[in-house]
């Protein structure tokens, strides 16, 4: 096995860009949120998916506590909102428009599409958690819209190649 260190390991995993989404949840009626680039459909039947949150994140807690959460796949033009919701300490909804999903989780305004979730499992992994979402439902609210992405320590919006 070859010797690397943690610089080196980010490094050459920043070379796999990744869209940007916010992970929303609602706890005993506030909500909570944060950013993450680590998320990916898991399975069509039953359809679910995987979120990666840090064991460090103070977010996830009150999302996990919820029993459901939703995935805001961020639109190139909403950079700030990923900045937002990076923050902590902060109320990150105090001046952000949303609305409840199915589950009662934050679908935020403006993202590209949605996908709300019951959580349906957890599973330890490393200095993060795998957290497994039943897909409850699902939409596309900006079908012609770039999407936010993050490469090699920045972010960026797709273009068309010819």
């Amino acid at each position: 096995m070859s010797a690397f260190d943690a610089r080196q390991f980010r490094g050459t995993l920043g070379q796999f860009g990744s869209g940007v989404v916010v992970a929303t949840g609602c706890l005993d009626g506030q909500p909570a949120g944060f950013a993450a680039q680590s998320f990916s459909s898991l399975s069509l039947d039953p359809p679910l998916i995987a979120l990666f949150p840090a064991k460090t994140s103070t977010s996830w807690p009150r999302l996990r506590d919820s029993g459901s959460f939703c995935i805001n796949i961020l639109a190139a033009d909403q950079k700030p909102v990923c900045e937002l919701f990076a923050r902590s300490g902060i109320d990150k909804f105090a001046e952000l428009v949303w609305r409840p999903g199915v589950t009662g989780s934050p679908v935020i305004d403006g993202v590209l599409a949605y996908i709300d979730c019951e959580l349906e499992q957890e599973h330890d992994a490393g200095d993060h958690t795998i957290a497994v979402g039943r897909v409850r439902d699902l939409a596309v609210l900006r079908p012609d819209s770039p999407p936010l992405l993050f490469f090699r320590g920045r972010y960026g919006q797709f273009e068309e190649l010819k």
